[in-house]
């Protein structure tokens, strides 16, 4: 290819990249590791009208954000994050839709020898539909088997492949026989850049709840060390106006020293006959209620009775 058309297709790829960097104040770093071109292009499609992916090299990104940051000082944090095999989508609208859209693009694969596995990857149990010659697989695994009507059968749940371990040739050959395609790939949202600032995108998981937990924690925690210290704030007075009105109506309780407060208190004190008198008198006014009650116990002996006569008694007749 001339050098002339090269060097015209990389000023139109950075005009592009300056565009995007001066219309959209958000955008997702994405990991595009194990992503094919049909996947992506289905990502694409999904994003349109919403969102828009870029991808490029590098070098011409990282050149591009650095003649930006003298209008728009904020994008000098973005340059660390500019290495790999990434993507950038940015968007206007709502991180969490966008991100929503790009996990939702994820496509099964088996695992591939060498590689770090993104997921755990568990064997259920239950028959394998192998034939017994093929136990040493699974012996090489250290997996319990037995043989049932001439297949092996896993015995209990395994746990073959952890989040992280390199997959061996062994992992590769059992899981291709048994058909199980362990591992999910798609778009990986890395870090985030939201009108200015820049952070890992697990934030995006915190939800409303959990901030206010949070922050509730924190106030609790705030509370008691204020009152343990004796240094009052807005956490902790609550607390001392509790402790300081106990603390009067017991002072009020054992002295002739009163207020509106502690009348009950002392009334009750002073007479614990008059409140006891008050609770009978309650449960033993409207008679004609009381009349109700002892019909009621004078039919329930004719209700048992009919039970007894269905045999449907639970623990049998005596």
């Amino acid at each position: 290819m001339p050098e002339k058309v090269v060097s015209q297709k990389k000023q139109e790829y950075k005009e592009r990249v300056i565009k995007y960097f001066e219309e959209y104040k958000n955008f997702f770093i994405v990991g595009v590791s194990n992503v094919g071109s049909n996947q992506m292009q289905r990502i694409r499609i999904a994003l349109r009208g919403k969102a828009v992916l870029l991808m490029g090299k590098n070098s011409v990104v990282r050149k591009v954000v650095r003649e930006l940051v003298q209008k728009n000082p904020k994008l000098n944090s973005v340059l660390s994050y500019l290495t790999g095999t990434i993507g950038i989508v940015f968007t206007n609208q709502n991180l969490m839709d966008i991100r929503k859209i790009i996990m939702e693009h994820k496509v099964p694969a088996a695992a591939r020898v060498g590689t770090l596995a993104p997921s755990d990857c568990i064997i259920p149990p239950g028959p394998t539909g192998l034939d017994p010659g093929q136990t040493n697989f699974f012996q090489a695994l250290n997996i319990a088997t037995k043989i049932v009507k001439g297949s092996i059968e896993i015995i209990t749940e395994v746990q073959l492949i952890k989040t992280g371990e390199k997959v061996n040739p062994s992992m590769v050959s059992l899981l291709s026989k048994l058909n199980i395609k362990p591992f999910f790939f798609g778009m990986k949202v890395e870090t985030v850049y939201e009108d200015g600032s820049i952070y890992d995108a697990s934030v995006l998981d915190i939800t409303a709840d959990d901030l206010l937990k949070s922050f509730l924690r924190g106030v609790n925690q705030m509370a008691a060390i204020s009152l343990a210290i004796g240094v009052p704030n807005l956490a902790s007075i609550p607390h001392s106006f509790a402790r300081a009105f106990t603390n009067m109506l017991a002072i009020a309780a054992v002295t002739d020293i009163t207020f509106e407060r502690a009348k009950q208190i002392k009334a009750y004190l002073a007479d614990p006959s008059a409140f006891a008198a008050a609770a009978p008198a309650a449960s033993t006014s409207a008679p004609a209620g009381g009349a109700t009650k002892a019909e009621t116990k004078k039919e329930e002996p004719k209700e048992e009775e009919d039970d007894v006569g269905l045999g449907g008694g639970l623990f049998g007749d005596d």
